[in-house]
């Protein structure tokens, strides 16, 4: 069996919580209110390590929802050093780049679903590879919004970029989200001449929830109980490639991993997104578990977890991995050394370069027949 490679990436992770100033005057400072949440933070931060989880948070569950921008689970410093809307200066696209925003896919729950595309401007002579991103939040919250970023890069090496919504678990339950997934990439395929996608080249990714969806639609092709009727019933929901990064993959396992036991409990996401806690559901969590339908027609896979994630625990993306190596599917697991649940890690340029090269040489033009 092929080992996990490791990554030592050795720069630490330092957040600096901003702190409040008082004058030495008797009357204090003017209180700027834009620090409460820095101070929020603070209080909160029971552990000490910069970050405060869904479970350390004291204020209701919609503000933390409101205040976790980036959808990763966690607050941090990054979530509220950004300059206010009116001065913060719009994301350029680059020139080589166009946008088709709010496009409908699918129908959920009685509402339009939809997708921001992330095409290239120059039309080219052949179909091109599709990528479609899935966002994390716990399946609580998040936006497609910032899959868009995300995307641009990959689209710039001739791709087709998708980034997608779906239900949230505040709106329906498990397999609404998995559903609206398959839905997305059905729709993909009913459009490809429109878009310009080859349907033989579809990849999928997505952080933390983002990545348990990512991993479920590549290893549950042709489960019908989890196609939904979304729309476009006569394509396929198949992909051919799986970025997941850190996302869970046995929802049963995680909930009993020793440190990580709160997501057991009523309030947690899983609970939320199964409809009742994980051990007192043990069929919705087989079904909603990506390592549950593991076999050997599986895409590869591309995996990457931080050793040190307390969110979701390394032990998900160890056992897809070995459960896809058993099955005799190409895949790599790559642990982090160091880095927690996503954070500035995941940016580092050899860590974008290393999805780029899996996605180039699985579904790009590197790809063989």
């Amino acid at each position: 069996m092929q080992r996990p490679h490791w990554l030592a990436l050795t720069a630490a992770l330092n957040i600096t919580l901003a702190t409040v100033g008082w004058g030495q005057s008797e009357t204090p400072a003017p209180r700027d209110p834009r620090s409460a949440p820095f101070e929020r933070v603070q209080r909160d931060d029971r552990n000490r390590d910069g970050k405060v989880t869904r479970e350390e948070f004291q204020g209701p569950p919609r503000l933390f929802d409101r205040l976790d921008r980036d959808g990763d689970g966690e607050l941090t410093s990054k979530d509220f050093v950004m300059p206010t809307r009116r001065d913060r200066p719009a994301m350029k696209t680059p020139d080589d780049v166009k946008i088709r925003r709010d496009v409908t896919f699918g129908q959920g729950g009685g509402r339009d679903l939809k997708m921001h595309l992330v095409l290239p401007k120059q039309p080219a002579d052949k179909p091109l590879p599709c990528y479609v991103w899935i966002h994390g939040g716990g399946w609580m919250s998040g936006s497609k919004d910032g899959g868009v970023h995300q995307l641009t890069s990959i689209v710039r090496d001739r791709f087709v970029g998708a980034t997608i919504e779906y239900r949230l678990s505040g709106e329906a339950t498990f397999p609404a989200q998995i559903e609206d997934c398959k839905c997305a990439i059905r729709y993909l395929r009913a459009h490809a001449k429109k878009y310009n996608i080859d349907v033989d080249r579809i990849a999928v990714g997505g952080s933390s929830a983002g990545g348990h969806l990512a991993a479920l639609l590549g290893t549950s092709a042709g489960v019908a109980e989890l196609e939904g009727d979304g729309g476009w019933a006569d394509q396929r929901s198949d992909v051919q490639a799986v970025v997941d990064l850190y996302g869970p993959t046995d929802l049963i396992q995680f909930v009993q991993t020793p440190g990580y036991e709160s997501h057991a409990r009523p309030s947690s996401p899983e609970t939320r997104l199964l409809g009742g806690e994980v051990l007192k559901h043990l069929d919705a969590a087989k079904k909603a578990n990506p390592i549950t339908y593991v076999g050997a027609n599986d895409p590869p896979f591309l995996i990457l977890h931080g050793s040190n994630d307390r969110t979701v625990p390394p032990n998900q993306s160890e056992a897809i991995y070995k459960a896809l190596q058993t099955a005799g599917v190409e895949s790599q697991l790559h642990l982090i050394e160091g880095a927690g649940h996503g954070g500035p890690e995941f940016g580092k340029p050899e860590i974008r370069a290393m999805q780029r090269e899996f996605l180039l040489r699985t579904v790009g033009d590197k790809a063989t027949p």
